[in-house]
């Protein structure tokens, strides 16, 4: 069994923060197994691209996420070295693969398409 590494107060505050928003423990989610460029979440969560932007914005200033560039198009993975990957990953253990509203953002997924 794995054991939980220990942060301090603030640490473990500041990682709720940024998943607190519904949004952004979806993107979480979806992130755990996969990487997705920005015109995708625009896609699967049907918002703008700048709001999509600053709920990545926010999740990446927690540490939470990895950016890689191709040309001129961002992709988005969870960071499983943050100091904060084991609880996070602890956290969305508890969302269901079954839950209705993944399912319906799953179903919205579509293959990158920025090229």
């Amino acid at each position: 069994m794995e054991t939980l590494s220990t942060q301090s107060a603030a640490d473990v505050t500041a990682c709720l923060k940024a998943v607190s928003d519904p949004t952004r423990l979806m993107m979480m989610k979806l992130v755990e197994t996969n990487k997705y460029c920005v015109c995708q979440f625009v896609e699967m969560f049907g918002m703008s691209q700048p709001a999509i932007s600053q709920h990545l914005r926010k999740l990446k200033q927690a540490g939470l996420l990895k950016e890689n560039r191709s040309g001129q198009w961002r992709f988005y993975s969870m960071n499983k070295e943050s100091t904060h990957a084991t609880l996070l990953l602890d956290i969305l253990s508890h969302i269901e693969d079954s839950d209705a509203q993944l399912q319906a953002l799953l179903a919205k997924e579509k293959p990158v398409d920025c090229f």
